[in-house]
């Protein structure tokens, strides 16, 4: 993934892809609307048609009448224009952790995204705004608890309209403060939500898309990383290459999992560890069978993106509102279940890396199975053997963020709670699936981070370091811009913290190496 944006993101016309997500949320990128005549006259024709049908009397949901089950409850036309403002109140309930400055950034682009596809009915005002507190980088501040996933993200979503209409605090030049004190000091008026404005904000699947586009490039760092990382271990614990065989792998024919098996392949083939090669004839699983783990993510990312990418570019909130037959479409768009799956089955496929690096690092500290390297990899002199303990705490806090991570993977999406009087009576939890996604992906980096640094200490201390492939070195540069070779006892606390605070900056994936490797592999 490239990340920052010369030109600015166009929301309106073409799909956007993940990776505009993540550049416009992490990197900061500039978003713009079409200047495009007939995409502007589609959505004014949406708008002019709500506005036409208030006129002649005309029933629909949410807007002349009550939300959920109260939808039999009918609103005097006097107090339409009040409807939207008493939903983004008695929603102001969320609670939990804030989600963060990048992952509410996300969130109202992809909010963004969908209403300027123009089957909502809002006004062209209304999208400008949105757009104008991304590029201001005046961001809600969006907590990440109370959605169901259907009605949609109703409750986090409601932080958004909130701070539209001058209400709440927002994210803003490093401080959280209160909206309407930042539109004071620029001189603009809060916007007055017109009929419909919103539920078309808060009636959809913005904050778990969101997240799920974060996770999604997260997770495809940590595939990454974890493929580095075995290859490391390959040359450090005397692996045999052999299993990544070409001729083999074709007898298996994921197309992931082969590129997995290639990349090794490739990695290791231009070592010179194979001299001195174990002479096991198979490696423990952990390492043999690393493409068999990796690879079923590799292989998965073909629907996951297909999931993802297909709510992004939807219109998901209830009614619809069609600007060409004028017709409202009351239906079930809200309804986040293909998120929750696609975060359901990722966060099974992440918390399956991190088992895997949890193995390989209990290969490298154990001196019955480590092939000669020092006891807990450490890097004292004989003298000072007896009291160092080198990367023994390091496996034991592994083996409890790996645990955890796997505590997490219980699929969110069977727990449908029926709610609101029973209409919404099967709920997605596709917000639940994708925070949950999220630690378990934080909780991998961890694991990650931890490896890294173990696997470069096993190769220094193998002797082999000189000796690996040019890819592999710059990995191996890469991890020791962050991390010291462990000689004497010290915490490694900060070393490891710097190294999950760059995998959440996407730097691996961002290296100019890397990204040659990708396309090197890509298709």
């Amino acid at each position: 993934m490239k990340i920052a944006a010369s030109t600015p993101i166009t929301v309106g016309l073409q799909p956007l892809q993940i990776e505009d997500v993540v550049q416009v949320a992490h990197a900061g990128a500039k978003v713009a609307l079409p200047n495009d005549t007939e995409w502007r006259g589609r959505i004014q024709r949406g708008a002019d048609f709500l506005d036409d049908l208030l006129q002649r009397d005309g029933v629909i949901y949410g807007v002349t009448t009550g939300y959920g089950d109260s939808c039999l409850v009918n609103v005097p036309a006097h107090q339409v224009h009040e409807l939207p403002l008493h939903l983004s109140r008695f929603h102001g309930c969320g609670l939990g952790q804030n989600l963060d400055l990048v992952s509410a950034r996300a969130v109202v682009l992809v909010r963004l995204c969908s209403l300027a596809r123009g089957f909502s009915g809002v006004s062209l005002t209304l999208l400008e705004r949105l757009t104008w507190m991304l590029n201001e980088n005046i961001i809600p501040v969006i907590p990440s608890e109370g959605s169901v996933g259907a009605s949609g993200d109703l409750t986090p979503l409601s932080y958004i309209a909130a701070t539209l209409i001058g209400e709440r605090e927002v994210y803003y030049q490093g401080e959280i403060v209160p909206v309407a004190d930042v539109y004071r000091a620029k001189g603009i008026q809060p916007l007055v939500l017109r009929p419909k404005e919103g539920l078309a904000l808060m009636n959809g699947t913005a904050v778990m898309t969101a997240l799920a586009c974060l996770n999604y490039m997260r997770a495809a760092q940590l595939s990454t990383a974890a493929t580095l990382v075995t290859a490391l271990n390959v040359v450090a614990l005397d692996g045999n290459p052999s299993h990544f065989d070409e001729v083999l792998f074709a007898q298996k024919p994921h197309p992931g999992q082969q590129k997995i098996a290639a990349q090794l392949r490739t990695w290791l083939n231009e070592a010179a560890q194979t001299a001195a090669q174990s002479p096991r004839l198979q490696d423990r699983y952990s390492l043999r069978c690393a493409p068999h783990v990796i690879g079923v993510f590799e292989d998965s990312k073909v629907w996951l993106r297909q999931f993802i990418e297909n709510e992004l570019n939807s219109s998901n909130d209830n009614p619809l509102i069609d600007p060409d037959q004028l017709r409202v479409l009351h239906g079930g768009h809200f309804y986040g279940g293909h998120i929750a799956q696609a975060m359901d089955s990722m966060k099974i496929m992440v918390a399956n890396l991190a088992d895997l690096m949890d193995r390989q690092l209990a290969q490298l500290v154990d001196h019955k199975m480590n092939h000669g390297l020092p006891r807990n990899l450490t890097g004292a002199t004989a003298e000072r053997l007896p009291l160092n303990h080198g990367f023994k705490a390091v496996q034991i806090a592994v083996s409890a963020w790996t645990a955890e991570a796997l505590k997490h993977t219980l699929s969110a999406s069977i727990f449908s709670r029926s709610t609101e009087c029973h209409n919404q009576d099967k709920v997605s939890m596709g917000t639940i699936a994708a925070r949950d996604a999220s630690r378990v992906i934080a909780l991998t980096e961890q694991v990650m981070a931890a490896l890294c640094c173990a696997s470069v200490q096993a190769l220094h201390l193998k002797g082999r370091s000189a000796q690996i492939s040019p890819v592999l070195g710059s990995f191996r540069d890469w991890t020791l811009a962050s991390f010291d070779l462990l000689i004497e006892d010290r915490p490694l606390q900060t070393e490891l913290q710097q190294i999950v605070d760059r995998f959440a900056n996407f730097e691996l994936s961002n290296t100019s190496w890397m990204q040659q490797q990708e396309q090197q592999y890509a298709g």
